[in-house]
């Protein structure tokens, strides 16, 4: 064999070994514990070993023909193996280490410029912008979104100018379910907004850190995983993560401190010279997240993210992570779902400021969720039978499925051997409460939504069009009370927003030093309160349900609230002092208070 092509052949020799490898890892489920570390590592050493001999025989690779692209796509490779490790791992250093790998690849060009003309390799460019495009907006890069959508639009439009008798049909549905996303999303519309992901520097108030280091129950439970499905027709999503998923998945991360996100590679040196990668380069640091771990937080937990699955699908995923869940643990369980097949829950409040009886009867009425509601209610006195767990139910499945795509309360009965958090959003959660009492092991900790939702205009109540008002209230609360009354948040209104934020911590810290406090705190609820991300969701629902309770008269309100199970402490109830003055002090400072009627204590 000639020497000259010793070095082509062994380049794509490992090339093969390293594609056999990777799809091997693909191919795993993204939940587990156990799951894919060993293909992982051995994957990834093999991509270490193409990478390092692309860079030391560029030259006689290059004069054996390799093309841009082609390093282009071993660095998208990587990329895409890091994301997947993040998806299975919830580590930021792997997010951030797919950021790296595609960014660099969109710097350097690798897939432009090249005249190519070749369509294989126009679909792998279009696959590179929309594994780019998911991998910014998990991590709230507002603005290489923009850069990338417009790059993904202006090759779509010159794949079909080049490629006439190729449909993008696909391509263009891509396109417009990012634009969708991300003009909905408050992470882009309103850049001045808070991040959703819990910050130590604005969510651990300081009033109530030595009250929360302090405290004690007889038994603490560690959050180690999570299951976030959402499962409606036509919602909002890119890719397989809908916007509802999106925020609980941002809302039970960490925002890492200091400038853990902002170390990514400038324009490379070398002897202080700008290095040209007119050529074809591959100067990638594959070892930049190294030291990317931050030391002052704890590891996220790990999540399975659950794109309509099948009810079998969903039982076996909360199975196999109910089965390997470590000792001392606790399991949240997030499932957004109608409860009738392609319900589309539109309640709303009139703009009208008129009286509570007035503002009742402008009520859009649905018959279901009137059965709904007067179903799940004949259970509160009676004795609970075998029935009572399969009556209603959230429903998945395509339409015409019939009874095999219902989840059932009941269906959740035997993981509560192990403790759960279970956060029910849908216009049937009410039914979930037949869960408390009838536990196999662990008393579950029951979040249920409103059956539905208030607004102040019809168009905002539309799940498909703007997310879950609940899941809104307990990811990111400020932002879905001002989308209940319709007050418009900009850029210029930074100090309002800022002063109204300040209201709710000032307000979230004095509850959750009553929940410190409190003799009659819940075992349920003592046992996670040390964990900063459950008691930051305990502490948004205690707002979200005061919110609503302010809009609702007593009678007939039932529907139009959401639940805890079991019962949160007498002192943060809706019609507290500590509680109403919260929800009184920010609807007067955000000159809403027409739509609220509050009570003396």
């Amino acid at each position: 064999m000639a020497e000259e092509d010793v070095v082509p052949k062994t380049f794509r020799a490992l090339v093969e070994s390293a594609d056999r490898k990777f799809a091997r890892v693909r191919d795993l489920p993204s939940y587990g514990r156990a799951q894919g570390q060993h293909y992982f590592q051995k994957v990834f050493k093999a991509y270490m070993r193409l990478w390092k001999y692309q860079q030391e025989h560029r030259a006689e690779l290059v004069k054996a023909g390799l093309n841009r692209w082609e390093i282009g796509e071993i660095a998208g490779r990587i990329g895409q193996l890091y994301f997947g490790q993040y998806m299975r791992t919830s580590e930021a250093r792997f997010l951030v280490e797919a950021y790296i790998f595609y960014e660099a690849i969109l710097k350097r060009r690798y897939f432009e410029g090249c005249g190519v003309k070749d369509l294989r390799v126009r679909f792998k460019e279009l696959r590179f912008y929309a594994r780019f495009l998911l991998v910014s907006l998990i991590l709230n890069r507002a603005e290489m979104v923009k850069v990338v959508v417009e790059k993904l639009r202006a090759l779509i439009d010159d794949c079909k100018a080049n490629f006439r008798e190729t449909n993008f049909k696909e391509w263009k549905l891509v396109e417009q379910e990012i634009l969708r996303f991300i003009n909905i999303d408050t992470t882009f519309t309103i850049p001045s907004s808070r991040p959703f992901r819990y910050c130590a520097m604005l969510n651990c108030h300081p009033n109530s850190v030595p009250y929360v280091a302090r405290f004690h129950a007889k038994k603490v439970l560690k959050f180690r995983d999570a299951i976030l499905m959402s499962y409606h027709r036509n919602e909002v999503k890119f890719a397989e993560l809908t916007l509802d998923v999106y925020r609980m998945l941002q809302c039970l991360e960490w925002e890492p401190s200091g400038s853990f996100y902002q170390k990514h590679p400038a324009e490379p040196k070398e002897n202080g010279v700008a290095v040209d990668y007119s050529g074809a380069s591959g100067l990638i640091d594959m070892n930049l997240a190294a030291d990317m771990t931050d030391p002052a937080l704890p590891p996220n937990p790990r999540k399975a993210i659950l794109y309509r699955p099948s009810l079998t699908h969903l039982i076996a995923v909360m199975a196999t992570i109910c089965e390997e869940l470590p000792p001392e643990s606790i399991m949240l369980v997030y499932l957004s779902a109608s409860g009738t097949p392609g319900q589309i829950n539109t309640s709303h409040v009139e703009t009208s400021g008129g009286s509570r009886r007035t503002r009742k009867s402008m009520l859009t009425s649905h018959s279901s969720l009137e059965q709904n509601c007067s179903a799940t209610e004949s259970h509160i006195n009676g004795v609970k039978g075998p029935s009572d767990y399969y009556n209603d139910y959230l429903w998945l499945g395509p339409k015409g499925n019939g009874g095999s795509s219902n989840l059932y309360p009941g269906d959740i009965i035997p993981f509560t051997r192990r403790p759960l958090f279970l956060i029910i959003d849908s216009d049937s959660s009410h039914a979930f409460k037949v869960l408390h009492g009838a536990e196999r092991g662990e008393k579950a900790a029951l979040l249920l939504s409103p059956l539905r939702p208030t607004f102040k205009g019809p168009s905002s109540a539309d799940i498909t069009q703007n997310g879950s008002q609940f899941t809104l209230f307990l990811t990111a609360p400020l932002l879905a009370f001002c989308q209940m009354v319709g007050f418009s948040l900009s850029d210029s209104d930074m100090e309002v927003l800022n002063s109204a934020e300040s209201i709710l911590s000032t307000a979230f810290s004095k509850w959750e030093v009553i929940l410190c406090k409190s003799p009659s705190l819940d075992l349920v609820w003592a046992q996670v309160l040390s964990d900063p991300f459950l008691r930051r969701l305990i502490v948004r629902f205690i707002f979200c349900r005061a919110v609503l309770s302010a809009i609702w008269p007593p009678e007939g309100s039932d529907q139009y609230l959401p639940l805890c199970i079991p019962q949160l402490p007498n002192s943060l109830s809706p019609k507290s002092d500590v509680v109403q003055s919260c929800v009184s002090q920010l609807a007067d400072h955000l000159k809403v208070s027409n739509y609220f009627h509050f009570e003396d204590s």
